[in-house]
């Protein structure tokens, strides 16, 4: 695994993100205070730092693959077998899908599966993962 990344994010519900980090994606809690806490996700450093809620934004997406994806948004490469039962998982717990687990780019290079969620914040996630890791960057 390459060097594990460190991200920082803001939510404005502390405790629902803690909940839905922790318990919904199964991410271990590390330290923590009143305005912050760590998480391991899935090997690497998330850290959600509280931020008071200001006017909405406006959602952005760009079309990929004939889905609008939103922008910006974080997540991780799974294995095959890890994403599959992750999506079963949070099909379970009834977890909105903006973008249901599908197989995008179906036969071309690149192919993968990937769905895409919010958190209760409304930061966007990605997960995805390819049969041949190869094809990550695969042109």
């Amino acid at each position: 695994m390459p060097q594990p990344f460190h991200l920082a994010i803001p939510v404005y519900n502390l405790d629902h993100c803690r909940v839905f980090y922790r318990d919904v994606l199964g991410c271990e809690e590390g330290r923590s205070s009143d305005h912050w806490v760590d998480f391991n996700f899935f090997g690497h450093q998330l850290v959600i730092h509280y931020k008071p809620k200001t006017q909405s934004e406006e959602l952005h997406t760009n079309p990929v693959d004939g889905k609008d994806v939103p922008v910006p948004h974080f997540g991780v490469v799974l294995s095959w077998q890890d994403f599959h039962a992750l999506a079963k998982a949070l099909e379970s717990k009834k977890i909105h899908f903006v973008i249901e687990p599908y197989i995008r780019f179906k036969g071309l290079p690149g192919e993968q599966a990937t769905m895409f969620f919010y958190d209760p914040s409304g930061n966007a996630l990605e997960f995805k993962a390819f049969k041949d890791m190869d094809q990550l960057f695969a042109k």
